[in-house]
């Protein structure tokens, strides 16, 4: 990764950092990042010194086909932590002992506190449960950090990157929780560890700060488009309908004239006829 990805990462993106220096060049810590798009976890890993192990989400894991394969082997290569975000408790749990063994191992640990992506570059709630609890149980620092423009990059369901932009990294100084040790699990105190670090987060970034979840947001998202669609569809079919009706009030008008004009002629006709006779 940082011998083969992160120079090419810098030829053709030339990435910017700011507070590297807030990364104790060892020692255990918690890396806290907003999720912007999924080259945050090449970018990020590879561009600084230390390695970050992240949670990553399960279907990176065991999708399957050989994109599925190659998508697992990288991530495993990388040291990153499968978990699963159906809502298992048990899964989390895993997830959280995985991640405090990192850091008893006086490693780095990375995670994404929203959950997920954002879906529209705006940051969300922070959820309660990974990060407070690690934070609390092993009396790590916490580490707030901004990725910017990475969704410009690569935008959510592209694979291509886009070239020519710039992102960049900041990091903030490291947040210490030691004062609430022990108390991981009082859910009010994780709430407020929780969004002090998004907020440390918000104001690295610059993002617009959402109080839901990115979750909630994404199912409003698809549901705002959901109901746009249908409603284009409505439109389109209702626009239709009128240009039919259009196309047939004008062959009826032009029937109507044509037969208005077969009737003159007739009496024409008929006119003329009367006049010759007498």
């Amino acid at each position: 990764m940082k011998m083969i990805v992160a120079p090419l990462l810098r030829i053709f993106f030339r990435p910017w950092i700011e507070g590297e220096e807030n990364i104790p060049t060892e020692g255990a810590a918690i890396i806290a990042s907003n999720h912007l798009s999924f080259s945050d976890s090449f970018f990020f890993p590879a561009l600084i010194k230390r390695r970050v192990t992240f949670i990553a989400k399960a279907e990176y894991f065991n999708t399957p086909g050989l994109k599925g394969r190659l998508t697992a082997a990288f991530f495993k290569g990388v040291g990153q932590l499968p978990v699963d975000r159906s809502g298992v408790r048990g899964a989390g749990e895993a997830a959280i002992r995985s991640a405090i063994a990192v850091l008893d191992r006086g490693e780095l640990f990375g995670v994404y506190p929203e959950g997920t992506r954002s879906p529209d570059g705006k940051l969300y709630r922070g959820k309660v449960g990974g990060l407070a609890r690690v934070a609390l149980a092993t009396g790590a620092p916490v580490i707030p950090v901004a990725m910017i423009d990475t969704e410009k990059v690569q935008p959510p369901g592209q694979v291509i990157p886009n070239f020519g932009i710039r992102p960049g990294i900041r990091i903030g100084r490291p947040l210490d929780f030691s004062r609430y040790h022990g108390m991981e699990n009082d859910r009010f105190i994780l709430r407020s560890v929780t969004d002090e670090v998004m907020y440390e987060i918000m104001r690295l970034s610059g993002q617009e700060y959402v109080d839901i979840y990115a979750t909630a947001a994404k199912r409003q998202i698809a549901d705002e488009k959901k109901k746009a669609d249908a409603e284009r569809r409505a439109a389109a079919k209702a626009e239709k309908a009128e240009a039919a009706e259009a196309e047939k009030a004008a062959e009826a008008a032009k029937a109507e004239k044509a037969e208005k004009a077969g009737d003159a002629e007739q009496q024409g006709q008929q006119e003329q006829k009367g006049t010759g006779s007498a």
